[in-house]
């Protein structure tokens, strides 16, 4: 893992050096500068992980500075206000425009080395937060006690050990995602940021920005690659990425640099890239939609996961687990299946794999209270399969002629409307089943022409 990087701003060269000097040992990665033109350059070189910000310098104060960089969505990284003359009232306004905290001079050193340790923590607690919220149900550790999982994760681990880039196969609900994590915790790197980019849900018009990031004016995003410095980027079903952005992503891959959108100086990053696919990336790479420099360059290990029909034995244990989840996070009845009900369900096909078990667990939580799960509930619940997977044929058909959004619309449609018919058109059911808050998902059924009272 790449370690921390801090940005020092101070005028007085002998403040600037010693505690440069102090971070280095502690084994920070750190730079200075000795105004606030120099501290707005160094940030456009360099992704900064805090900044150590003097509030009385000769071209700008360093509260001015702060409400520069806070003035669009808040502080991208933690600042600590430093000063020989400060007041009360300028604290405030330093905390109020989002400083960490405030430090004066003379410094302590122990001081100072203990708040930038609590700064750092207290953002890489702020992002993990963020990337929970962002991500309603994220499994980090594989489930499974046979034999092909427990080899799978076996191998995980060894690629995990060495810091090589990773294209991971498999079925749509496989689980890839989950492995991407796994990988990523038991890598050098696990301390690092985890950032998750779903290609396939980003316009294409907005792919560049949001990978490499933008300039305009002074005004830095900071992209997905660096906000992965040190750490790894998930760039979940790649196969979707537009052609103009897997061409910047091979020159990014090759030199370890990049520039950002309407950026003229180059930025360098360490990460890893951890790729997730669905898809026959060597047909894809045939039929030119993808390209054969990126296939090879994201594909140096490549990890096939393994569908749930190929480890059946697992399946007991994913129920449990999900029956576990949804008592808990979702306060839905704790119900347990029959020993019948799960020898049903371990030679069911599972066309959506893992997935489809968790939507299935759910839906069986929601619509009944009694303690247990018998087969004969079970073989009512999946009723709806073959029917299901019919529709999905029949829209699949259809919609890879389509541009990107309108597919989304139409996949979206058939999806809530059969959900509705599965709930007896009740939107409260819905909302649970879909994990969506009601007044969204009333929304989103507008916006999609789906008549509720039609449904029921």
């Amino acid at each position: 893992m790449a370690a921390p990087y801090i940005l020092v701003v101070d005028d007085e060269p002998d403040i600037r050096n010693l505690v440069q000097e102090i971070l280095q040992d502690e084994g920070y990665e750190v730079s200075t500068a000795e105004n606030g033109d120099a501290a707005r350059k160094a940030r456009l070189a360099h992704r900064p992980d805090l900044v150590l910000l003097d509030i009385w310098m000769p071209d700008i104060d360093g509260i001015s500075l702060l409400k520069e960089w806070s003035e669009h969505g808040g502080l991208p990284f933690p600042v600590i206000m430093i000063s020989g003359h400060g007041t009360v009232e300028t604290a405030v306004e330093a905390t109020r425009l989002g400083a960490y905290d405030y430090i004066e001079k003379p410094l302590s050193l122990a001081k100072l080395l203990l708040t930038v340790e609590r700064a750092l923590e207290a953002d890489r607690l702020r992002k993990e937060n963020v990337g929970l919220l962002q991500q309603v149900h994220v499994i980090t550790d594989p489930i499974g006690k046979g034999s092909i999982m427990q080899e799978q994760k076996e191998q995980a681990r060894k690629v995990a050990s060495h810091d090589t880039w990773i294209l991971i196969t498999g079925e749509a609900g496989t689980g890839k995602k989950t492995f991407a994590h796994y990988i990523h915790q038991n890598s050098s790197r696990s301390d690092g940021p985890f950032v998750d980019m779903g290609v396939g849900g980003i316009a294409q018009e907005n792919s560049e920005v949001e990978l490499f990031g933008s300039e305009d004016h002074g005004d830095v995003y900071y992209g997905r690659l660096e906000q992965a410095n040190g750490g790894t980027l998930l760039l979940d079903e790649v196969a979707d990425m537009d052609a103009e952005t897997q061409k910047r992503l091979v020159s990014a891959l090759v030199s370890h640099s990049f520039l950002r959108v309407g950026g003229s100086e180059p930025v360098n990053v360490n990460v890893r890239i951890i790729a997730t696919t669905h898809k026959d990336m060597e047909q894809e790479v045939l039929s030119g939609r993808f390209r054969e420099d990126l296939y090879y360059q994201l594909n140096v290990v490549p990890l096939h996961i393994p569908t749930l029909r190929e480890h059946c034995e697992d399946i007991p244990e994913l129920l449990n687990y999900y029956v576990d989840y949804y008592a808990t996070a979702d306060n839905l009845p704790y119900r347990r299946f029959s020993v019948a009900a799960q020898n049903r369900l371990r030679n069911h096909s599972w066309l959506g794999n893992i997935r489809e078990l968790k939507n299935l667990v759910q839906h069986l939580l929601i619509l009944r209270e009694d303690e247990e799960i018998d087969v004969d509930e079970v073989e009512v619940a999946l009723s709806s399969q073959p029917q299901r997977s019919e529709s999905m044929v029949g829209i699949a058909a259809g919609v890879y002629d389509l541009p990107l959004r309108e597919a989304r619309e139409r996949f979206e449609r058939e999806y809530l409307v059969h959900q509705l018919q599965i709930c007896n058109g009740s939107v409260g059911r819905l909302s649970k089943l879909v994990g969506m808050e009601r007044t969204n998902l009333y929304r989103k059924l507008r916006s999609l022409g789906i008549d509720v009272k039609q449904s029921k």
